[in-house]
């Protein structure tokens, strides 16, 4: 039985959102015809580690989910994280110093 404690349990929403990366991880595997066994070979950590990883286990260190992202050869989509930010770029163009023109002499 899992201990249910702070680090291990997640919002809803962040929960779906493992689940969903989790299945993308899956089937990306699958399409490789690979097996759970060979990716953990190649991510130097166990087959249950992998089973978490496709899981979207919380407790599972985002190292393993570079290591199996690394043995699937999708490294690359790590970099995709937060890459478009609006909301923060909207909040950075807000704290912009406006520039003050000096008043004019008369």
């Amino acid at each position: 039985m899992t201990k249910h404690t702070f680090g291990n349990r997640l919002p809803r929403k962040l929960q779906q959102n493992m689940e969903i990366v989790g299945e993308q991880i899956r089937l990306a595997r699958l399409r490789r015809n690979l097996s759970i066994a060979q990716i953990a070979e190649r991510a130097t950590c166990s087959p249950p580690t992998v089973m978490n990883v496709e899981k979207g286990v919380a407790t599972v260190s985002i190292g393993i989910y570079l290591r199996v992202l690394y043995a699937l050869q999708l490294e690359a989509d790590i970099l995709l994280l937060a890459k478009d930010d609006p909301l923060g770029r909207d909040i950075q163009d807000l704290n912009l110093k406006q520039r003050q023109r000096a008043s004019k002499k008369q």
